[in-house]
């Protein structure tokens, strides 16, 4: 498996003057601006435009699922999803970017990180639904209003029941390093995926490259996509995932497959998923209502029920049979250090695992 051949200040570099990133960088922002309510008027404006592209990380059902939500409560306004892992999200938009094409109405990445390079190169437009401001805590809304968190889960580890007897299923990370498990494990790849970029952080800030060195020893099947390992255990390919999404795990689970998460005792990395709106926005109208509405009550429990995510909207209600995240050890998000880190990450990562 090759990397890909974009790193992050590749994208930066080749945007140029376009994005103008060190005039933003250093500059102070104002304060968030009001929040704003959906009104017939903001309704009017985003029919006339008739669509919103939407550039997203999230798994193509949910985001689906979504989109089709949102044009049975908005008839007339087509949400076109396109849906690639999310450091392709990235390249692609610093790509389109540096060629003065904008395409993009609303974003969504599972590598928070990517917002920080967004706002810090003045490409998001500060923009408050009335939903962020009185259901999200701070810690999960941009001080600038630029993007809030659309989305939250865990990079866990899993097992395939069929496979695996309850009783000697991994507990820990550390119990992956057993020989027991060697040849029987699967792991995505940093290089690919915003949510095993994060996770990885994560995972050598709190148990050190040292774990991933012996873990490599593991003959680990090396996988793409952090939805890719709960894919491989439930076909059986691999009896252990060591990371992975929990809501394919969840999805999965409440289908009858033969899958069953795990919470690591040292803690599980937990991935949030912001939104944010694009300045150059090709349909303005279209793009606030769609993440007015993405935001709200009723879009986040969709991507509770169907999608097996979590939600920080304080109105929405969490799935019964699921461990409910106040109850799980998690290690803690830093989207700053992870856009400082990456393109160490992933160099280090590449060498210690051959991939």
């Amino acid at each position: 498996m090759k990397r890909p051949g974009i790193s992050r200040r590749d994208v930066l570099a080749g945007a140029g003057a376009v994005l103008a990133g060190a005039a933003f960088s250093t500059r102070v922002l104002a304060a968030a601006p009001p929040a704003e309510p959906v009104t017939p008027a903001l309704i009017e404006a985003a029919k006339k435009e008739g669509k919103v592209i939407y550039y997203t990380s999230t798994d193509l059902p949910v985001a689906e699922k979504l989109a089709k939500a949102f044009e049975t409560k908005y008839p007339g306004i087509k949400v076109h999803v396109e849906r690639t892992g999310a450091e392709r999200v990235f390249q692609r938009i610093g790509q389109e970017y540096a060629s003065n094409i904008h395409a993009v109405d609303v974003v969504n990445s599972s590598d928070a990180a990517h917002f920080i390079v967004w706002k810090r190169d003045g490409v998001l437009a500060p923009y408050v639904p009335e939903d962020v401001a009185k259901f999200y805590p701070a810690e999960h809304r941009d001080a600038d209003g630029q993007f809030a968190s659309f989305r939250v889960w865990l990079s866990i580890i899993a097992y395939n029941t069929n496979l695996v007897k309850a009783d000697e299923a991994p507990k820990s990370f550390a119990d992956l390093l057993n020989p027991k498990w060697k040849g029987k494990i699967v792991k995505a790849h940093p290089g690919y995926s915003g949510t095993i970029m994060t996770a990885t952080y994560q995972m050598q800030r709190d148990l050190g490259w040292s774990f991933f060195e012996q873990l490599a020893k593991q003959n680990i099947m090396q996988v793409q996509s952090s939805a890719d390992p709960p894919k491989k255990l439930d076909l059986g390919e691999r009896a252990v995932m060591a990371d992975g999404n929990e809501y394919n795990i969840f999805q999965m689970r409440e289908a009858g497959r033969p899958v069953e998460p795990v919470y690591a005792s040292e803690g599980s990395p937990m991935i949030i998923g912001p939104n944010g709106v694009f300045k150059a926005a090709p349909n303005p109208n279209a793009a606030k209502l769609f993440q007015s509405f993405s935001l709200s009550r009723e879009a986040q429990q969709l991507i509770v029920d169907v999608g097996g995510l979590r939600s920080v909207h304080s109105q929405t209600v969490e799935k019964a049979a699921r461990r409910p995240l106040k109850e799980i050890k998690t290690m803690k998000d830093d989207a700053v250090a992870v856009e400082k880190e990456s393109d160490s990450i992933k160099a280090r990562y590449s060498k210690i695992f051959r991939v």
